[in-house]
């Protein structure tokens, strides 16, 4: 393969090319991101990496890299069940829509594409299939969560994979499938014990403020926990509905301290800071979270970027363990 990788990010859709059993090389990356780009020519000094609007890209430029592969995860905010939901009429749709508009005129002969649950429902995903269609791609749309595969995150995500005719896929190709095909799927089975950092985490607990004003909300993974809630880029800035965070004591310990405070509203204020305290609880790190995501541990980070810009970029990007087994699928 011969890949454009298109919204690349930190490189996750590279990194899943990597792990798959797939030889092909990026000719092109794109993003207009200044700090995902950062990280991204620091993992992949040698591939040529644009920071350019996708818009300004024409079909001859692309054409001129001779790929036949198009990976992609364009922005997911128009869909999200979190934001507007503005669908076509959200500005940040309109890079993807350039690349439909060319896309006849584009020599690829295979295509990945990722989004958020929520896409598969848009009219901007009619867009897509109705271009597919008239380009003569078969394709086949999937929803699919890492926790099924066996890993410790809920990811639930959009994924659609396309082929020119006459390539066909080794499967039979039907409507929105929510799980793999048995040649790739493979159980995972790890656990989060198995992703923790052993360096000193302290600088990550969770601040008393915070605890005593969202203490009930926390959602609080364990070492012997195979779950997690799916990561945002406000993880970090934000406590609910952003990610999960971790607690080095045992659940059932965990689960008295918070009986006793919800038992008495009106606790003594130093015993419910103590309580609070004993919770132990903390952010997960960045590399906790890119190992949630499946990054290998060959990911790095360039010095001088915060724990908040690594937590934004991983937020924004893909689980690298699935997209690598649909990268199989593709080929």
């Amino acid at each position: 393969m011969k890949i454009i990788e298109l919204f690349s990010g930190i490189g996750g859709m590279h990194f899943a090319l990597k792990g798959s059993d797939v030889e092909g090389e990026v000719v092109l990356a794109v993003d207009i991101n200044p700090v995902a780009n950062k990280i991204y020519t620091y993992n992949f000094p040698d591939v040529k990496q644009l920071s350019r609007n996708i818009q300004s890209l024409s079909a001859d430029f692309l054409n001129s890299f001779r790929a036949d592969t198009i990976l992609m995860s364009p922005p997911c905010q128009p869909f999200t069940r979190n934001g507007l939901k503005g669908d076509m009429n959200d500005s940040r749709t309109s890079a993807l829509m350039h690349i439909l508009d060319i896309l006849p005129k584009l020599k690829v002969s295979n295509v990945l594409i990722e989004n958020v649950k929520g896409f598969e429902i848009s009219n901007m995903r009619n867009v897509l299939i109705q271009v597919l269609k008239k380009c003569n791609f078969t394709f086949q749309e999937f929803l699919l969560n890492p926790m099924d595969l066996g890993i410790p995150n809920s990811r639930l995500r959009y994924y659609c994979l396309a082929k020119k005719h006459p390539q066909k896929f080794s499967f039979d190709v039907r409507p929105v499938m929510d799980h793999l095909p048995i040649e790739v799927f493979k159980d995972t089975n790890f656990g989060i014990e198995n992703i923790l950092v052993a360096a000193d985490t302290d600088t990550y607990l969770l601040p008393m403020n915070l605890l005593h004003k969202y203490w009930k909300l926390l959602d609080i993974c364990f070492t012997g926990s195979k779950r997690s809630c799916c990561f945002t880029k406000a993880y970090g800035r934000y406590v609910e509905g952003t990610g999960s965070v971790f607690s080095k004591i045992s659940e059932i310990e965990c689960e008295e301290i918070l009986n006793r405070l919800k038992a008495d509203e009106d606790i003594d204020k130093s015993y419910k800071e103590y309580l609070l305290k004993s919770l132990n609880v903390r952010y997960f790190t960045p590399l906790e979270v890119s190992r949630l995501l499946c990054f290998p541990d060959t990911l790095k980070f360039p010095e001088g970027l915060s724990d908040r810009q690594k937590y934004m970029v991983l937020g924004n990007s893909i689980n690298v363990k699935i997209v690598s087994k649909l990268i199989n699928l593709l080929k």
